[in-house]
């Protein structure tokens, strides 16, 4: 995935996409950050692919937030900005699940696990964090989950 980032960057360059070279940059300079945190923690080899993934979508949620408040402030052409490069960062980002799939895969491993109640609720969450990192939107599958279990 940082070798797609690189050269995703290199053909920016070439192509003097401003927009789409700064976000890269961007997403390079919060993998480096990382990176630098985990040599810390002695794991000199960086951080996965699954934490790259983290980072992008938390990168995604930043800029979400970002918008609506430029929006709410009238700063139309900020907003839009932050709606560019959301769309940049979700190039690399794996193809989200639909809700109607979340509710299937979350009622799926509810009887799976054989959760009973909401005291289940952690594991399930835990139980649903491992299988579909990356391409589940986890507040629609905890309300899902609290649905099911409730």
């Amino acid at each position: 995935m940082r070798e797609e980032l690189n050269e995703a960057l290199k053909t920016a360059l070439k192509a003097q996409d401003k927009r789409r070279l700064s976000t890269l940059r961007l997403i390079l300079a919060a993998i480096k950050d990382r990176d630098i945190a985990a040599r810390s923690e002695d794991r000199n080899e960086g951080v996965s692919d699954e934490e790259i993934l983290s980072i992008l979508q938390k990168m995604v949620k930043q800029r979400k937030e970002s918008s609506t408040m430029y929006e709410e402030a009238g700063r139309l052409e900020l907003a839009e900005q932050e709606r560019e490069e959301i769309a940049i960062i979700d190039e690399y980002l794996p193809q989200q699940m639909s809700d109607d799939e979340v509710r299937t895969a979350t009622q799926e491993l509810v009887k799976d696990i054989e959760a009973a109640g909401l005291k289940d609720m952690g594991r399930t969450m835990a139980a649903l964090k491992e299988r579909y990192a990356g391409v589940m939107d986890f507040k629609v599958a905890s309300a899902t989950v609290k649905e099911l279990l409730g």
